[in-house]
Formats: structure tokens, C-alpha cells, sequence
């Protein structure tokens, strides 16, 4: 469990150098979880590259663990909000419009996404 959390972990920081080195503006932990997944995959499909942490379910049964205690990283969060409840009552309005069109936003590409992806999966099963 050790090695796949350090092997999650410096996928984040590989993402971070990547990001900071290259100046695209992406956030390194993003960058991070898909290099995972390149490993992942790769894992998959070469036996050999099927040692150390990426052996067996090692990173899926950690990331499973870190994704049950998920809710314990919103508690820094939480204090923060706390800490500026008065720039929430001075400015309560403004936030809950952005958080409404944000999500309303997200929605949409949310299902537009899906759509795109569902049409192009029906497009391949379909051609021979």
C-alpha cells in the first residue's frame, strides 16, 4: 500500500514538474493522474511493466481506500469558509449566481459529452 501511494504521489509531482516546466496552463495533479493512467494502461497491455506497486490491484485497491476518506480533505475547506463567513455575507449573492451558472455549465457539457461519446461508440459498433 506504501509503494501505490508513492506511486500515485510522484505521478502528482511528475504532472506538477511537467506542468511548471512546459508553463501549460493545466493543473499539475491533472497532468499527474493521467501519466497514472498511461502507466496503467501500459500495465495492462505489457505483462513486464507489471512489477513494484503497479503489480496485481495495488493502485486501484489505494486509490479505493483514498476515495472512501475523500470526504476528510473538504475539512480544510470547510474551516476556510468558514474563516470568511463575512465576505459570504457581503458578497452571498454574487456567489451563489456563479456557483448556479457554473453548474448549470458543467451540466451541459456534462451531457454533451456523453452524447459525443455515445454516438461515436454506436458509429464504431456499427461499421465492420
Amino acid at each position: 500500500m506504501i509503494a501505490s501511494l508513492s506511486l500515485i504521489l510522484l505521478c502528482q509531482l511528475a504532472g506538477e514538474a511537467l506542468v511548471r516546466g512546459i508553463g501549460v496552463p493545466m493543473p499539475g495533479p491533472v497532468a499527474g493522474l493521467m501519466l497514472l493512467l498511461l502507466l496503467l494502461l501500459l500495465r495492462d497491455r505489457y505483462s513486464m511493466l507489471a512489477r513494484g506497486p503497479l503489480q496485481g490491484d495495488g493502485v486501484e485497491s489505494t486509490s479505493n481506500g483514498l476515495l472512501a476518506n475523500l470526504s476528510l480533505l473538504f475539512v480544510p475547506a470547510g474551516v476556510g469558509v468558514v474563516q470568511k463567513i463575512d465576505l459570504i455575507v457581503h458578497h452571498g449573492i454574487a456567489f451563489l449566481g456563479v456557483l448556479a451558472i457554473s453548474v448549470l455549465i458543467t451540466l451541459l457539457v456534462t451531457v454533451a459529452t456523453f452524447l459525443l461519446a455515445s454516438r461515436l461508440m454506436t458509429r464504431r459498433r456499427e461499421t465492420p
